[in-house]
């Protein structure tokens, strides 16, 4: 069993930057891929970002490709999502992910462990 808390949401204006952060328990965390998810009001959840257990592959969603990092740290059981030059339409709630795959993983229903999300909003 897997728990997440995300944290380092916030309100910013455009163009500004906010690094959000995702904690877990439990020791499995090492071996597990990674993901970031966001929810905006009255649309589906969609893929942001992932990343393997060993930090190998990584792969964003177009619309973050070379404003957002995802990066993780195991020995603090922790993944971050670096988010720079933020646009109004990044607002949304992000949530984060953990499951056992190996692999990259785009579809929200794949994923076994989510966060209870955390709150961006970017002003224009």
């Amino acid at each position: 069993q897997v728990q997440l808390v995300e944290s380092g949401g916030g309100l910013v204006q455009a163009g500004e930057s906010l690094r959000l952060s995702c904690t877990a328990s439990g020791r499995s965390f090492s071996t597990y891929a990674m993901g970031w998810f966001r929810q905006a009001p009255g649309k589906e959840r969609e893929f942001v970002a992932s990343i393997t257990w060993s930090s190998v592959n990584i792969d964003y969603a177009d619309s973050v490709k070379g404003r957002f990092t995802i990066s993780r740290d195991n020995d603090k059981l922790t993944a971050y999502l670096q988010m720079n030059s933020l646009k109004p339409e990044d607002t949304a709630l992000y949530y984060c992910a953990a499951d056992p795959s190996r692999g990259i993983i785009y579809s929200p229903q794949s994923w076994n462990y989510w966060g209870q999300g955390t709150q961006v909003t970017v002003s224009s």
